[in-house]
């Protein structure tokens, strides 16, 4: 049966590539994008190959535009079946967004953490919700995640915004049980040949068709049915545990806090 799907970050690299085989499978596809020329463009290359696609244009670092995001597809949805939140920046020319938060930690973070949020009236039980993690997780400085100190080197802002994905993914999907979607973190494997690991590492990287692949999977293969919380690293090819970091309770509690803390903040 056909799912409806909202990807974001779907007109580059995993993302797009994911879009482009579950329309080609029947599936309604929900396309996020930041720039709106790219986005038209993917949407058109979709909808003329027999996609059933829909665009939505936002700025995930910045926070009212996620809200709108929400509405936007509230507006048009009375279900959503799987949330994928694939987008992701690791270099940006502006590493400190208007609110004062790295952009790193809004954009992998926290963004999708609000529209995870925002979007849970539209899901089930049988909805699904697949994070992007990553092999680069790192100790978060609570400070940092709320702009209050900051971090000089992008990568290590970048594998520490994949941990707190990663720990309230566990989080949510521990607060929810079986009566909300599941949520499931999924490194979609290492150096694929992303625009961002292309600019960030100067190589060309693996075959994306790598990383579409699980991420099909974690949607809506029966393997991930009942793998709520379960951290999954494609580089193994297995469920595995994350960063230890993950697997405290306490410190899932305070990274959810501090996103909280965020969210409170920044103007609605």
């Amino acid at each position: 049966m056909p799912k409806t799907i909202l990807i974001t970050g779907a007109t580059d690299g995993i993302g797009l590539v994911t879009a482009q085989q579950l329309a080609t499978q029947g599936h309604r596809v929900l396309l996020h994008g930041r720039n709106p020329e790219k986005l038209d463009r993917v949407a058109r290359e979709l909808t003329d190959a027999d996609g059933n696609v829909e665009r939505y244009v936002a700025d995930l670092s910045d926070l009212s535009q996620v809200r709108s995001l929400v509405d936007e597809v509230a507006a048009q949805h009375s279900k959503l079946d799987v949330l994928i939140n694939n987008a992701g920046v690791l270099n940006s020319p502006r590493a400190i967004t208007a609110d004062g938060l790295d952009v790193r930690f809004v954009v992998n973070t926290i963004a999708p953490y609000l529209l995870t949020q925002k979007l849970l009236p539209l899901m089930d039980a049988s909805s699904r919700v697949v994070n992007l993690s990553s092999a680069a997780q790192s100790p978060i400085s609570l400070p940092a995640l709320t702009g209050e100190a900051r971090i000089a080197e992008a990568f290590a802002a970048y594998s520490q915004s994949k941990l707190a994905i990663t720990m309230w993914s566990r989080g949510l999907a521990q607060s929810i049980g079986d009566s909300g979607p599941a949520i499931i973190a999924v490194n979609p494997g290492s150096l694929l040949g992303s625009k961002m690991v292309k600019q960030a590492f100067g190589m060309a990287g693996k075959d994306l068709q790598i990383g579409a692949d699980i991420l099909i999977r974690a949607a809506l293969s029966n393997e991930f049915a009942t793998a709520s919380g379960k951290y999954f690293d494609n580089d193994s090819g297995r469920f595995t545990s994350p960063h230890g970091d993950a697997l405290d309770a306490g410190k899932v509690v305070a990274v959810v806090g501090a996103i909280e803390s965020v969210l409170s903040k920044v103007a609605r």
